[in-house]
């Protein structure tokens, strides 16, 4: 092989055979709580009966069937039934980068004022997905404020169907919403079932809960024939141990647990597993990401890899107050470690402030971000013919090569690119004013949100699923 691909490892095998045993232990020995009977009697069915305490107990051999059973690849279509993009379990494949995630505000890159997240905001959020070429799909941004609760569930998913056709990942937390919101996507995409273009995303209770509404979730993905995420959120400290390696263990337990109810739901069903580890500031009693977080976040990508499951990991962009230096270290060190790791999936890339606020400028400088992170891992070739010899030989002791063959073929591609900002020189730079950069990314999305290139079928998706929600889902 002469194409020189620079990538990250972070376990062993020997550790990832520790990894996966010290799981298994947990599994075995102190078990996992099951909240839904019909859930739970699956489990004694294929495990055995519970102990006094309630547990279920997971084998070994059941765990490794599971593995067996589930599909290493996973295709992914737009709505319009094309092919977008494979997930594979052995991570060989580029990652895929989602906007996203179930924030509750809004931070208007016109005003920098920060509201409540609203339908107009879904919406707007679904159109710069759609018309950055950085992200491959969109997973549900926010949770709309200014309708009722009954009707939220079920519009946003209307406005993300409408203004996208990119594939999404749909997150819905109230159990009652869930399946309406599905047949919503049915009425308005027949066809989701043969070349699925809607992800639904779920979480256990980390640790080691399976609760009701996340196995019942898990039943009506798989029997709609939808591939699922299973992803669990652990705090280091708080939800988890301390240490990483703790964390490590517990989560890989709970993805494990989630994958064989997945194979007992349906033997082969299409699954992706993954985390978003976190740290716990205990003295601020909140969430963080830190290097060890994104070290963990490669790691489980490693443990999901070794199972030949397609992997859902972390976006990192949690910390910062907006498109600021804060989240810029986070996310920048978490998209090119991802490219460069065993990384399938990065949904939730935009949020700041912990998640609660949706950054459009954040969007727009991650999309940056992903470019040059996916053009670093792409690395190059050492072949003979980009060497140049005949290039080298006719230049010869004190040439140049601003004319030869080789540059020639490939100036266009070595040149400074960013879809933000442009190269300028000093001079150049204060005979335009001298904008700090960030005015040029506000500039920039702003002129993306004024100028949103729609899907064309957009006012029909809408008013066909506006009626559809209007008659009650029937």
């Amino acid at each position: 092989m002469l194409d020189v691909r620079p990538n990250i490892r972070v376990l062993t095998p020997d550790q990832v055979s520790k990894v996966h045993s010290d799981a298994l232990k947990v599994l075995s020995e102190t078990g996992i709580t099951v909240d839904d009977p019909n859930a739970r009697a699956l489990f004694e069915k294929a495990a055995g009966r519970t102990k006094e305490d309630g547990r279920i107990r997971i084998p070994e051999a059941l765990v490794q069937w599971a593995v067996d059973a589930a599909p290493s690849k996973i295709n992914i279509y737009d709505r319009l039934g094309n092919p977008k993009f494979e997930l594979d379990g052995a991570g060989e494949n580029p990652p895929v980068f989602g906007v996203g995630v179930t924030n509750l505000h809004f931070q208007d890159p016109f005003t920098q004022e920060i509201s409540a997240f609203s339908r107009e905001h879904m919406a707007a959020a679904a159109g710069l997905s759609h018309n950055l070429d950085g992200f491959d799909f969109l997973s549900t941004p926010g949770v709309i404020q200014d309708m009722p609760a009954d009707k939220v569930d079920g519009y946003g998913v209307l406005e993300m169907i409408a203004n996208t056709t990119k594939p999404l990942v749909m997150l819905i937390s109230d159990w009652d919403g869930f399946i309406p919101a599905l047949d919503l996507a049915g009425h308005l995409c027949p066809d989701m079932a043969d070349k699925p273009f809607l992800i639904p995303y779920l979480n256990p209770i980390t640790p080691l809960v399976l609760n009701g509404e996340t196995t019942m979730k898990m039943d009506a993905a798989i029997e709609r024939g939808l591939p699922l995420i299973f992803s669990n959120y652990g705090m280091s400290g708080a939800t988890c141990p301390i240490t990483p390696a703790g964390t490590l263990v517990v989560l890989t337990a709970e993805l494990l647990a989630g994958l064989v109810y997945s194979q007992l739901v349906k033997e082969g069903a299409p699954i992706i597993l993954g985390s978003l580890p976190a740290a716990f500031d205990m003295k601020q009693a909140g969430s963080f990401y830190s290097p060890h977080t994104l070290v963990l976040n490669l790691a489980c990508a490693e443990m999901i890899s070794s199972y030949n499951i397609p992997h859902c990991g972390t976006s990192g962009s949690s910390n910062g107050w907006g498109a600021d230096l804060l989240s810029a270290t986070t996310l920048c060190a978490n998209h090119l470690t991802s490219c460069l790791g065993k990384v399938g999936m990065v949904p939730f890339v935009g949020g700041c402030f912990d998640s609660l606020v949706f950054s459009p400028e954040l969007v727009v400088y991650a999309d940056d971000v992903i470019c040059h992170s996916k053009t670093f891992s792409s690395g190059f070739s050492i072949g003979d013919e980009m060497v140049g010899f005949s290039d080298i030989s006719l230049m010869g002791p004190g040439g140049n090569y601003l004319m030869s063959g080789l540059t020639a073929e490939n100036f266009k591609s070595s040149r400074f690119s960013s879809n933000i900002w442009p190269y300028m020189s000093i001079d150049k730079w204060k005979a335009r004013g001298a904008s700090p950069a960030v005015e040029v990314l506000r500039e920039k999305t702003c002129r993306l949100l004024n100028d949103l290139v729609l899907p064309g079928d957009q006012k029909e998706i809408l008013a066909k699923g506006e009626g559809f929600l209007n008659k009650g889902g029937e």
